[in-house]
């Protein structure tokens, strides 16, 4: 079983995506579950909707997964097992005042051998630390490499606060164990955390053995919505992060061909830096292979030939919302330019009473010898009236897919 583990306390960025394809492409791998865990126990920090939102945007990405389970429906799981490492004297009550349990690091162990009379009858707030383990804990990494730590650094944390609340290093281990776990694929800012969360999981008697893959953080993070706001694709984003960092035996495929070679040990732990510019040109490459009807139903239509228009601007653009700017002025109202007004209005007239012309050639043939106007003084307002901006364009390799549309176009 693997699980992505989001909070639902904000934006998914693409580091937190990153793990979700991740986790999903070694569940596929191993035909093993992908569940969502969402971890919503600070109840104070959680946004109202952004857990729904997190698995919108999996289910835009492809991401399958069996279950979705709320963090904050196992608590009851959680106390249980706090109450079982009391009972086992494998927890301690700590009454210690509020400031020395924020300040104190490492923990001075000042309640932890407390006479039992004094914990029954102290009526003062206390949290419920672990006891921190006999011996060092060796973590195996599949990108970090191995790792010791010893009881001094694992430390004897707090696993309930003073409200009987988890802290996320307990519920993680905790609920990593009722899922049964067999794979954890997170950010290298949770490092640290791995051998708390084993050091839980022994004094509870678990002794399943945990792979941990830790991968480097993404500098210049951004969020998921952003970039699909912008225009692009998931594919090319699930794409993109598959390559960052990594060797790949092809530059541009889809999720579903990642299944067949992707690999973990290939991933490299030097620091991961977004790229947009590398991002655009892998965009634009799923752009390029969509169906042209395909294509054409993201810029606000359902025409080959629209789709085949914007292909022709794909040279010059890498998003969607870039190639919208190209095509939806073409079709907008246009207010032509004072320096060609005349002409447009003469061009307009003319166009009125032409014919169809299947070539672009007859076309304008047809045009100058009406107008009597030659060279820029026909082909600036021509192409203004025909794309709706006064951009360098060939609107000879644009007629063919326009041709057919000229009546709305031109008015």
């Amino acid at each position: 079983m693997l699980r992505f583990a989001p909070s639902p306390t904000g934006d998914m960025y693409i580091g937190n995506l990153r793990f979700a394809i991740f986790n999903y492409l070694i569940s596929k791998q191993n035909s093993e579950a992908f569940i969502v865990r969402i971890e919503d126990a600070d109840k104070e920090c959680n946004i109202k909707g952004k857990d729904q939102e997190i698995l919108d945007i999996l289910g835009l990405f492809g991401i399958e997964y069996q279950e979705v389970i709320y963090q904050s429906n196992n608590l009851r799981h959680h106390r249980a097992m706090a109450l079982q490492l009391l009972h086992e004297k494998e927890a301690f009550n700590c009454f210690c005042r509020p400031k020395k349990l924020e300040d104190e690091t490492p923990y001075d162990g000042t309640c932890e051998n407390l006479p039992a009379e004094l914990v029954i009858d102290n009526m003062n707030p206390f949290v419920i630390r672990i006891k921190k383990p006999k011996k060092s804990l060796h973590v195996s990494d599949i990108i970090m490499g191995e790792s010791d730590y010893t009881p001094e650094e694992i430390d004897s944390f707090i696993i309930l606060d003073k409200d009987k609340n988890s802290t996320q290093n307990f519920a993680s281990a905790v609920d990593d164990m009722i899922s049964d776990i067999s794979m954890i694929i997170r950010d290298e800012a949770h490092r640290d955390n791995t051998p708390k969360q084993i050091a839980i999981r022994q004094a509870l008697n678990y002794n399943k053995k945990i792979k941990y893959a830790h991968l480097p953080s993404i500098s210049d993070d951004v969020s998921v919505k952003s970039l699909l706001e912008e225009g692009f694709l998931p594919e090319a984003i699930a794409n993109y992060l598959i390559c960052l960092n990594n060797t790949t035996p092809k530059e541009i495929f889809t999720l579903k061909e990642a299944q067949e070679w992707f690999s973990l040990e290939s991933i490299s732990y030097a620091p991961a830096q977004f790229d947009k510019e590398r991002l655009c040109s892998i965009n634009k490459e799923h752009l390029i292979v969509l169906d042209d009807k395909e294509l054409s139903r993201y810029v606000g239509f359902a025409d080959n030939d629209i789709g085949k228009i914007a292909k022709i601007y794909l040279k010059e653009v890498a998003t969607l919302q870039e190639l919208r700017a190209k095509i939806e002025p073409i079709f907008a109202s246009k207010k032509v330019p004072d320096s060609f007004t005349k002409e447009a209005q003469t061009i307009c007239d003319i166009f009125q009473k032409a014919p169809h012309f299947e070539k672009f050639d007859s076309f304008i043939a047809y045009l100058e010898k009406e107008s009597k106007f030659e060279g820029d003084r026909l082909l600036k307002p021509l192409s203004f009236l025909l794309t709706g901006t006064e951009d360098e364009v060939d609107i000879s390799k644009l007629y063919p897919y326009l041709k057919n549309y000229l009546e709305e176009i031109i008015k």
